[in-house]
């Protein structure tokens, strides 16, 4: 009587009676769960603009008692500043979520390197087969790329959900509805916020750098060691010889983006059509960018090695 065999089938062999090598993974695989790390392990990066945009939209929806006297006084002005006036409220909630994101983006990067020293972790997640390239590369796309992403989707949303409680507020008002619709280029604005987010997230790079650099170096108050040699030299260089190079290199390091991105109408309002005031080959051709992305490169390639010799705290 036959019995089942239990022996392990063979593995197939090749012409010289070599097995080949199992499939390689995926060279993005421990990007992407480095990046899903990231997330998981700070709540904050989601939750705080949505949490902000739940406050706008709190203060939104209290103030639609005035929307139809709103529109009734935007009628009386001069055709060419009815957008200004109608999309103000849009504007607002948009700049309150963008300097949600910075700010979260700033903190971020200040506890990125340092906190995984701190509770000791490093030592858990360097036993992992995730090179210390991997693990950087995914905290810096943090704030270069996540945030600004999640951002434009938050604020969509967020204006999206304004736009349909002023039409609900104005129902029974068909011009005033008809007007709300035809001058708020919802879409168009939105393609505009995308590239800002774009152009915000290239220049500040080599600030999220630097940040993500003095995380991993400093063992403690990183956000000292990140700010304050810059307020002494500034202060110094005023009291020496009453000038402010460093203050002002420092506020076109933060704000550079705008006036190198946007016409300067732009900055003043949104225009008719928000699309004819973008100004990419500028900012493109601006030395600072690439000067900027340059040293942005320096410091992750020197966040990179440090990681690779710090210990816990």
């Amino acid at each position: 009587m036959n019995t089942p065999s239990n022996a392990v089938p063979e593995s197939p062999v090749d012409a010289r009676g070599v097995a080949p090598a199992p499939a390689a993974a995926s060279a993005t695989r421990p990007m992407y769960w480095s990046v899903l790390r990231e997330l998981w392990e700070n709540r904050s990066i989601t939750i705080a603009p949505l949490a902000v945009a739940a406050f706008v939209l709190l203060g939104f929806l209290i103030s639609t008692v005035r929307v139809p006297a709103r529109m009734r006084a935007v009628w009386a002005l001069d055709p060419a500043k009815r957008l200004g006036s109608v999309a103000l409220p849009y504007n607002v909630a948009a700049a309150f979520l963008i300097l949600t994101a910075f700010v979260v983006a700033v903190f971020y990067c200040l506890e990125a390197l340092h906190s995984e020293r701190r509770d000791r972790s490093i030592l858990f997640w360097k036993s992992l087969p995730v090179s210390d390239l991997t693990t950087v590369l995914s905290k810096a796309s943090i704030p270069l790329l996540v945030l600004p992403l999640l951002t434009f989707a938050v604020i969509f949303a967020t204006q999206t959900i304004m736009l349909l409680l002023s039409s609900a507020m104005l129902l029974g008002n068909g011009p005033s509805i008809a007007m709300l619709w035809a001058r708020l280029p919802l879409f168009r604005m939105s393609l505009g916020l995308l590239y800002a987010l774009a152009a915000m997230a290239l220049w500040l790079a080599p600030l999220y750098a630097w940040l993500l650099l003095v995380s991993g170096w400093a063992r403690r108050a990183p956000f000292l060691w990140a700010f304050l040699p810059q307020v002494a030299i500034s202060v110094v260089e005023r009291i020496a010889f009453n000038t402010s190079y460093v203050e002002s290199f420092m506020n076109d390091r933060l704000l550079g983006w705008v006036t190198r991105a946007f016409l300067p109408q732009a900055r003043r309002g949104i225009p008719a059509d928000p699309l004819t005031q973008l100004t990419p080959e500028i900012f493109l051709g601006a030395p600072g960018l690439w000067i900027g992305l340059a040293f942005a490169a320096i410091f992750l390639a020197a966040a990179v090695r440090l990681r690779r010799y710090r210990e816990p705290i």
